[in-house]
């Protein structure tokens, strides 16, 4: 056989010989993934130093409220209610939004309202049953935000990577019914710190005192500030349940960050379901507190009114 039909023969019954060319072999070889670089972003930025600063006053109110200084203490929060204002727009005006700020910013709403709702429960001036079931949202939210922070946090998940907010995980979308329930618990915060105002010497001697004092009779005494207080917790407490809801139902209330989406799937279903457990045992709890004083409220009714008829 002559060589050059040789080697066309040996090319025919050989075709296996062709995938161990160079260029065959690189185009086979599957390519090394380059490793995933962790996103940083600055931090420090006017509308987080409002934050911060609205985060680090929340106890010196809490302490101001305990120890009957009410002035006081609603002009820090007042400062606070201005600050979240101010921060919020500055952040949008400039675009200085981070994801630091969207998790750090109702970090901060939530500590200064569980502050002031748990010393104002302890003063007497907020129902238990209604303090329950704010402290209980907050705190189911609380427990799912660290849960979704270590879920979703790239690795290595480390002690000081989890504390590192420069490195973003997970965006925090609040619904509407959650920003009108905040704006609502603030109102009847504000107007239950202005109640506690006028049993306060040292405001009442103020301008700011006689002013509330005229409000208060435009609305029809004690008793007219009473009822308006009473329905302002209902509404609060109404509102609180719907958001608690909405966020254990709603997937676009948190949003995590990454490619994979079956993990990412299965990572909010079970911060859901935290959600969704812990404040459903809060609602009930709140509600069993409710009707136990409800209860113990018209045995005291009878026994005062059987009290009477024996004199």
């Amino acid at each position: 056989m002559p060589a050059k039909a040789a080697s066309s023969a040996h090319q025919t019954h050989c075709p296996w010989e062709m995938a161990t060319t160079p260029s065959t072999t690189s185009a086979l070889t599957p390519k090394p993934k380059l490793p995933l670089v962790a996103r940083y972003e600055n931090i420090y930025n006017l509308p987080n130093i409002l934050t911060f600063s609205r985060l680090l006053a929340t106890p010196l109110i809490g302490y101001l409220i305990i120890h009957d200084q009410h002035l006081y203490a609603f002009a820090l929060f007042a400062y606070a209610g201005f600050s979240d204002l101010l921060d919020g727009w500055i952040a949008r005006k400039w675009h200085l939004q981070t994801v630091v700020g969207s998790v750090v910013d109702p970090m901060a709403d939530k500590a200064l309202m569980t502050t002031l709702v748990g010393c104002l429960a302890v003063n007497g001036a907020l129902p238990l049953p209604l303090a329950a079931l704010i402290l209980g949202r907050d705190a189911s939210l609380a427990l799912a935000a660290l849960y979704f922070r270590y879920a979703s946090l790239p690795r290595p998940k480390t002690f000081a990577r989890y504390w590192d907010f420069s490195l973003p995980s997970a965006e925090v979308h609040p619904t509407t019914v959650s920003k009108l329930n905040t704006f609502l618990q603030l109102l009847l915060i504000g107007t239950t710190m202005c109640v506690s105002l006028l049993h306060d010497a040292a405001a009442t001697a103020s301008a700011a005192g006689g002013l509330l004092l005229a409000v208060q009779e435009l609305l029809g005494g004690p008793e007219g500030v009473a009822r308006l207080v009473a329905g302002g917790q209902v509404v609060v407490a109404a509102t609180t349940v719907w958001s608690g809801l909405e966020y254990a139902v709603k997937r676009e209330a948190v949003k995590i960050l990454g490619d994979d989406e079956a993990l990412k799937k299965k990572q909010g279903v079970r911060g859901r379901m935290i959600i969704g457990t812990t404040f459903g045992s809060v609602a009930a709890l709140a509600l069993w507190l409710w009707v136990t004083q409800k209860g113990r409220k018209k045995e005291e009714e009878e026994e005062g009114g059987e009290d009477e008829t024996a004199v």
